[in-house]
């Protein structure tokens, strides 16, 4: 078997993605400029936002779905007026309206979309249907209905409010399309909106004013880069942390139940360090956890 070309790196480097760039894109970039071995994001973001993208490295890969699964925050601009195919500044206008709401009338709306909702994702997006992604249908012409989906928006607040836009800050769960709101904000208010600037601020632990920008990550910076390189375990803030035994670690690294300090509610997940530092991600049993990711530091 070939062996995987590249260097042993784990952690978080955060990048504060410009627009015109893929997320995939800045994830292959980091990779390259650092050598490493694996890299992944925790959490896509649209080519025309901008902000933060965490960039898990190597072990740390194995955290993604932690981060991903955390609150995310957003600070983003609707244009009034104007629906479009992809539900931002990009898309072709499908339908305009010469209406514009007060201040009032945008405040009042907010509301009905906090809390636990329903949301329909843009037909510009990942979501797949039967098997293949929206958004290539979308190119294609294909005419779709997406299922709605449950979000957990936590807030959404009016910062400020001009002729014929509002900018707003949303924090919500996994999954949240900012695009969908705007749209179904527009359709509300009864003057149709689109997204014309939105920058993600902060991703559960990780903000941007921690980011990297994109520009410097390159392979003459590569010593700074790896610098700025955050613990595996920053992203594992929202779980309760517990130490192993001296005997515990060894048994939880070789993938068996071990004993901690500590405790938790039985079942709940949680991640275990030792001497050494981070063991793993798992299941707390009173007294045990039961790794479900350990980790090879």
């Amino acid at each position: 078997m070939a062996r995987k070309k590249g260097r042993d790196i784990s952690g978080w480097l955060i990048v504060d993605k410009p627009a015109g760039v893929g997320s995939t894109a800045v994830v292959a970039k980091v990779r390259w400029a650092l050598d490493a071995k694996k890299a992944g994001h925790a959490g896509t973001l649209d080519p025309d936002a901008t902000g933060v993208l965490a960039i898990a490295l190597g072990e740390a890969t194995k955290t993604v779905p932690i981060v991903t699964d955390a609150l995310k925050c957003y600070d983003f601009v609707v244009t009034w007026g104007a629906e479009t195919a992809t539900d931002d500044a990009s898309g072709e206008v499908l339908r305009t309206s010469e209406a514009r709401p007060s201040e009032a009338e945008v405040q009042a709306a907010l509301a009905g979309f906090t809390g636990d909702i329903l949301q329909i994702p843009p037909a510009f997006s990942a979501v797949k249907v039967e098997g293949e992604r929206a958004y290539d249908l979308a190119r294609e012409g294909v005419e779709m209905e997406l299922a709605a989906r449950p979000l957990w928006v936590d807030s959404l607040i009016l910062l400020e409010a001009g002729e014929g836009f509002a900018r707003l800050e949303m924090v919500c769960g996994k999954g949240g399309y900012v695009r969908s709101i705007a749209r179904d904000l527009g359709r509300v208010l009864g003057c149709l909106g689109h997204v014309a600037h939105l920058r993600r601020t902060w991703s559960g632990p990780f903000e941007v004013e921690r980011a990297v920008a994109f520009d410097r990550v390159d392979r003459d910076a590569q010593d700074w880069l790896e610098s700025q390189i955050l613990p595996l375990e920053t992203g594992l803030t929202d779980l309760p942390m517990l130490r192993a035994t001296p005997e515990g670690g060894i048994r939880i690294r070789n993938g068996n139940p071990g004993e901690v300090t500590g405790g938790a509610e039985w079942g709940e997940l949680v991640w275990v360090m030792d001497a050494q530092g981070p063991v793993c991600i798992g299941r707390y049993q009173g007294g045990m956890v039961q790794p479900e990711r350990v980790f090879n530091l």
